[in-house]
């Protein structure tokens, strides 16, 4: 197709006036093409104050960003599974930092602690306590017998049973990150007084165990 060409003249929405010679290699609806130059004041005391200067980076970004998350809007602070979902998601951050530098995650410390708690445990049945599926439940005491703070032994009555104990050096580093662990309890409820906090732990209690995870016990030790 042979490219077509048109002169214009046109004048920006400030009154002044300029010609334009538009090409193109199909067809073209020349004067609405006309009227958007126009429309865009693309008159030359616009071209000659040269480019727009360019937002910067941080600038461009502060004022495309979407509002800040820390604040949540009044009706979802109504939602109580919110409330739920936004404290622990804190409380396991300040939980995951702590850890970490043990070379630790959460789940190693629930099962220290249900350990402690409970005794020996079936591999089965230290899953099912814990609420983990078999398979993560096995990579978590796989890496605590490596370190030595499980040890692990078939049962002789069913060699499919395998028990998990928690050893000398489970205890000790249980002790310390207890002492390491206490200090983000108090921080997460500093806002609460002794018999608020106590009131509050109930309650959670209460909750959790209505959703299906009861108590610690002791019993069953499987």
């Amino acid at each position: 197709m042979e490219p077509s060409a048109s002169p214009g003249t046109t004048a920006s929405p400030s009154g002044a006036g300029y010609a334009v010679v538009g090409i193109s290699s199909g067809p073209t609806d020349w004067s609405r093409i006309f009227r958007a130059i126009a429309d865009g004041d693309l008159g030359v005391e616009t071209l000659a104050r040269g480019p727009h200067p360019a937002v910067p980076g941080a600038a461009r970004a502060a004022h495309s960003a979407p509002p800040p998350t820390g604040t949540a809007p009044r009706g979802v602070l109504d939602l109580n599974a919110y409330l739920v979902y936004a404290t622990g998601k804190a409380a396991r951050r300040r939980l995951t930092e702590t850890l970490a530098p043990h070379g630790l995650r959460l789940w190693h410390l629930t099962a220290l602690t249900m350990l402690a708690d409970v005794g020996p445990q079936s591999k089965g049945d230290l899953a099912s306590r814990l609420d983990m599926n078999q398979s993560d439940l096995a990579r978590t005491v796989q890496d605590l017998d490596r370190a030595g703070h499980v040890v692990c032994t078939r049962d002789p009555a069913d060699r499919r049973r395998i028990e998990v104990a928690l050893t000398a050096s489970g205890r000790s580093l249980l002790t310390r990150l207890n002492d390491d662990v206490h200090p983000i309890d108090e921080d997460l409820l500093a806002p609460l007084d002794p018999t608020e906090r106590a009131q509050f732990s109930s309650m959670l209690r209460r909750v959790h165990a209505h959703l299906g995870h009861p108590a610690r016990d002791g019993a069953s030790r499987g």
